[in-house]
């Protein structure tokens, strides 16, 4: 049998060919003739005959019936065999294949080889394509070879030593004793493939973790030995000595000073030093450099460090490799949090890459220009990304009203995102509006504007609506600083709520989110005959929902308007929650224990008397909820009561059970004064027994008006789940003629209706 062509010879005989057809008849042919020269046991070519077959492997073509070849090879006494049937093991073989009983003694044998070679492949072959047992059946080879003089040896078996850890990673400490000096080698080759094995010990068991950080000072003299070295042409890459070696080792130190004081500080001194004497001018430094911003953005460092990390991520973002400065920015965005005012400090770089071509970047810079506004700067910012607004890519401008951001109207960008806006962002906005106090002259007033120019864009129209009926008072009176103030009148308001209410542009839920708006002017405006004509008309609406919303608001001013001032005034500051809902923060009253209320109804709220805000009818039809029976239907009336009578002060209940719950009482007081002077700064405070719980909401007023000209209400919810005789300590206190009165009163005598 002729002799069969080289591994050169058929590489260039491949690379003839001009079409796929022509190639794969021709590994058809040599395939053939391979495994006819297998079956006739050539030991003569069976290393070219693997060789040629591992080149058609690697072209995609199947090599899988040169498996048992390549064990034969392993098992001959030539150097070259060996090492053409390693290649080909880590090649074709894997983990699944029984071939592996069979590889598992000639690997063994190799490693106790007398030839440093030959235990090198072998090591390479385990390290590879180890299966569990077949390292389980080895590791005592390689702790052995761990702990030889050899470098070359060395260096192979911590590698390998890596893999038997991840296969098995009960053997971990086999390979502890063989760690003890193996940063004390010279051969960089060592070092690197000790610091890898030491990084994956401790990245994988908790105590290796706290017996390795006492190597800190041992890494820290490797690193400043690397920085601090002259030229040295063996290790050297683009000027820097072995930049392979350092990033390992500031890993290494990363892991090792997470959550630790000692060794955080231990590693600061270098840290400092890596950052300032490495050269920038090469992909290779900045490597190095990138490597030691996360490392000290991840140890405890010093403040002075994270300044130093948060410079170097800002000159990134001035290089003209995009890698890098998609890199910094999305560093810059995790620790925007923790550091603020060090990154704030490249606002303006950070600015300027919204202008970049490229869409990640562009995309990265979009979301930490949002995470960077704040109170000071808000102005400069929203010119800013309004302008980006203006030009960039309607993906952006869904994503840029999306971002969710904490500080105060960034999200403001929805009045130039428009249409684009994600439904979720309407109930983020309104967060952020409402807890932006010092900005909700200027917020109404631009979203006022914006309303008047578009009613088409459907989030961006609740949003409106939402922030006219809650600041429509200032979008009148014309306070606005932060621009020119807008001249409008109250009707003028009112003609663009209603105009939304019958334009065929408005969907069902923005026409609810108006006519909510229409009904909160009315305890802002003078406006009220023309609201309540507004209401009623909407109660024949064929809209279900909002047909029901106007019943239950003509109800609020026919048979309850005593209660409409608290329930309709402004929204307090919300917590946002997982699902984007407002947060309500359940407090006792100074008496009690919080106890749970029942979770199908929404939960007691009490506050101090000088901080409570009312329970708002946003609260529900913003978010959602269906404010229905507690407002009308469900009430049922309960014979009224006098709880206090002194000093010509008069405090009277009204009960109303709440109704499908009837463990929650509901009581509004009534103050009234028959003096001659207004009793002012009046707080109305109360406290019940363990066993209730207490919901005082925010009274319509602080001054009780002289000779019975008005009165003061304030409603209080009680919850009484074991039916008990309701019991009431009351506090009140309040100014009159100049003087601070003060009084507490115990009312005892509520009526059976109100508790039973």
């Amino acid at each position: 049998m002729p002799a069969p062509i080289r591994l050169r010879e058929l590489i260039r005989t491949i690379r003839t060919a001009r079409t796929q057809a022509e190639e794969r008849e021709m590994i058809q042919k040599e395939c053939a003739a391979i495994r006819s020269s297998f079956r006739e046991e050539d030991n003569t070519y069976r290393c070219r005959n693997v060789a040629k077959l591992l080149y058609m492997h690697m072209l995609g073509y199947p090599a899988h019936f040169g498996q048992l070849e390549c064990l034969k090879l392993i098992a001959s006494q030539k150097f070259t065999d060996k090492r053409i049937g390693y290649l080909g093991a880590m090649l074709l073989l894997d983990e699944r294949q029984d071939v592996h009983l069979l590889m598992t003694n000639c690997i063994k044998n190799d490693l106790n080889h007398s030839t440093q070679y030959v235990q090198g492949l072998a090591l390479c072959t385990l390290g590879c394509m180890g299966s569990s047992e077949m390292c389980r059946d080895l590791a005592g080879e390689v702790e052995k070879l761990l702990k030889t003089s050899n470098s070359y040896l060395r260096k192979k078996a911590a590698l390998c030593a890596v893999h038997v850890i991840r296969k098995v990673p009960e053997l971990m400490e086999m390979f502890l004793p063989a760690t003890k000096n193996l940063l004390s080698e010279k051969n960089h080759g060592v070092l690197h493939t000790s610091v890898v094995l030491l990084t994956e010990m401790c990245e994988r068991s908790p105590d290796m973790l706290s017996h390795f950080r006492k190597l800190v000072p041992q890494l820290v003299r490797i690193l400043k030995n690397l920085i601090m070295s002259g030229y040295s042409p063996e290790h050297d890459v683009s000027g820097i000595s072995d930049p392979f070696l350092q990033v390992r080792i500031l890993r290494l130190l990363r892991i090792l000073g997470r959550s630790d004081d000692d060794s955080s500080e231990a590693m600061n001194d270098i840290l400092a030093q890596v950052a300032t004497n490495t050269e920038t001018s090469k992909n290779v430094g900045n490597a190095i450099l990138y490597e030691t911003v996360l490392t000290i953005m991840d140890i405890k460092s010093e403040s002075g460090l994270r300044v130093l990390a948060i410079n170097i991520l800002g000159r990134f973002l001035l290089n003209n490799d995009k890698n890098i400065r998609y890199v910094a920015l999305t560093s810059l965005l995790k620790t925007v949090q923790t550091d603020h005012n060090a990154v704030q400090r490249h606002r303006s770089t950070i600015v300027d890459c919204l202008k970049d071509l490229d869409v990640s970047i562009k995309r990265r810079a979009m979301e930490l220009s949002f995470a960077l506004v704040n109170g000071n700067n808000i102005r400069g910012m929203m010119k800013e990304l309004l302008y980006f607004l203006d030009s960039c890519d309607p993906e952006f401008k869904a994503d840029c009203s999306g971002v969710d951001s904490s500080t105060e109207l960034a999200d403001l960008s929805c009045v130039q995102a428009g249409s684009y806006v994600r439904d979720d962002s309407v109930p983020n906005l309104i967060q952020l509006i409402t807890n932006s106090v010092e900005m909700h002259a200027y917020t109404v007033q631009r979203l006022y504007k914006a309303l008047l120019d578009d009613i088409s864009q459907q989030p961006l129209v609740q949003v409106s609506s939402w922030c006219i009926g809650e600041y429509g008072d200032l979008l009148v009176s014309g306070q606005c600083e932060e621009e020119e103030p807008i001249q409008v009148t109250e009707d003028e308001v009112l003609d663009v709520l209603e105009g939304l209410l019958l334009s065929n542009l408005s969907t069902p839920v923005t026409r609810g989110y108006s006519l909510t708006a229409i009904m909160k002017l009315s305890t802002r405006f003078s406006s009220v005959n023309r609201i309540k004509k507004v209401v009623s008309v909407y109660g024949s609406s064929i809209d279900v929902e909002l047909q029901q919303r106007a019943v239950e608001y003509n109800a609020l001013f026919k048979k309850y308007d005593h209660m409409r001032p608290a329930l309709l005034e402004r929204m307090p500051i919300m917590e946002k929650t997982a699902s984007n809902g407002p947060t309500e923060i359940v407090q006792t009253n100074g008496e009690t224990e919080p106890s749970v209320p029942d979770t199908k109804h929404p939960p007691l709220v009490t506050q101090p008397a000088n901080q409570v805000r009312a329970c708002d009818v946003w609260t529900y039809h913003c978010w959602g909820y269906i404010c229905v029976n507690e407002l009308h239907s469900g009430l049922l009336v309960i014979p009224p009561m006098t709880a206090y009578n002194k000093n010509g002060l008069k405090i009277e209940f009204t009960f109303e059970r709440a109704n499908p719950n009837p463990n929650i009482a509901v009581i509004t007081i009534h103050a009234t004064n028959t003096t001659e002077a207004d009793m002012t700064e009046f707080v109305f405070q109360a406290a019940v027994p363990k066993t209730f719980q207490l919901q005082l909401l925010s009274p319509s007023s602080n001054i009780v008006p002289a000779l019975n000209q008005g009165s003061i209400t304030q409603i209080i919810r009680v919850l009484n789940p074991q039916k008990q005789q309701l019991r009431m300590r009351v506090k009140l206190t309040y100014t009159h003629k100049g003087l601070p009165v003060q009084d507490l009163a115990e009312v005892n005598n509520f009526p059976p209706q109100s508790w039973q």
